[in-house]
């Protein structure tokens, strides 16, 4: 197991604890856990990106999308089919599944589709305007006043 020491950076800077958070829970996920339902992350362009699951044998109401702070979690339970059916080979795994994605300042979810058994969560950067760079004009100072003084 690794231990991350973040004291130095926390020495100079403001708002980055909930990176020791962040690492803290990266070192407890179970390997296990996290290869079902097989997922892939996709930068599509600077300020987009899309999540795309494979969640064969799930149907929309199957699936719940959440976002609740900086978290997105996706889970799927699947309904049990009543009828008895007798497998030669099962090999499509129907099990509920929870996935959390913890998402960077600024990440909205746009939208989901679920397409030919592939769930697709499409996430945008969005920087508010005072965050955005922006340029100062240098305004030139007032005329100076001059006081006229009468010689003595």
């Amino acid at each position: 197991m690794r231990n991350f020491d973040l004291s130095p950076l926390f020495r100079s800077t403001v708002g980055f604890d909930h990176l020791n958070h962040l690492l803290e829970t990266a070192n407890r996920l179970d390997e296990a856990a996290l290869s079902y339902p097989p997922y892939n992350i996709e930068k599509q362009s600077d300020d987009r990106y899309r999540i795309t699951m494979a969640v064969a044998g799930f149907e929309e109401g199957d699936l719940d999308l959440t976002a609740k702070g900086q978290t997105l979690v996706i889970s799927g339970k699947i309904r049990k089919d009543e009828s008895k059916v007798e497998y030669l080979h099962h090999g499509i795994a129907g099990r509920s599944f929870e996935r959390r994605f913890e998402l960077a300042d600024h990440i909205r979810v746009d939208r989901a589709s679920l397409v030919n058994g592939l769930l697709h969560v499409d996430l945008v950067r969005e920087i508010p305007e005072a965050m955005k760079p922006r340029t100062i004009k240098i305004e030139a100072p007032a005329e100076a006043k001059l006081i006229e003084t009468k010689a003595a």
